[in-house]
């Protein structure tokens, strides 16, 4: 029965339940603008650098406070750039990497004998569960469905 409830909100359109996921709340932290703007230029490219381009996302154990330690500075800092320039927090930030990373391992015919386990531990999940509740807020679909897509296109 219900099993048959979230069918039914899923296919109405709304938020699927079963991966708990809520709008984001906005908030006005007032450290937010007392950082200087020059500064959070300069922030912004380092954790670009560190998290994209030295793939610390893939590490499920990077947290904000390494980040930090990483560039000198504090959690506040990088939370606050992280915020202004890319609109979201730390964890839906290093997320969207790791579903992307997800996404292209998907697309790669390579990787077809994979399964989602071994996928969501490649790009940096520390569990299935949170790979999907992540990949759904990213796409509206399951890594599952995504991929049945994908393999349906390939063919």
């Amino acid at each position: 029965m219900f099993l048959i409830f979230l069918q039914q909100i899923s296919k109405s359109g709304q938020i699927m339940a079963k991966y708990n996921i809520t709008p984001p709340k906005q908030k006005n932290a007032a450290y937010r603008s007392l950082v200087n703007p020059q500064l959070m230029d300069v922030l912004k490219e380092k954790i670009l650098k560190v998290i994209l381009l030295d793939k610390k996302y893939a590490d499920p154990n990077y947290s904000a406070k390494q980040l930090a330690s990483d560039l000198g500075t504090n959690t506040r800092y990088i939370s606050a750039v992280i915020s202004v320039k890319f609109h979201m927090n730390y964890t839906s930030f290093v997320n969207k990497f790791r579903i992307e990373e997800a996404m292209a391992i998907m697309n790669d015919k390579r990787y077809l004998s994979l399964n989602m386990q071994d996928i969501s531990a490649m790009v940096g999940f520390a569990n299935r569960q949170s790979f999907y509740a992540a990949f759904y807020k990213v796409n509206g679909t399951t890594p599952l469905k995504y991929r049945r897509m994908l393999l349906s296109g390939m063919s």
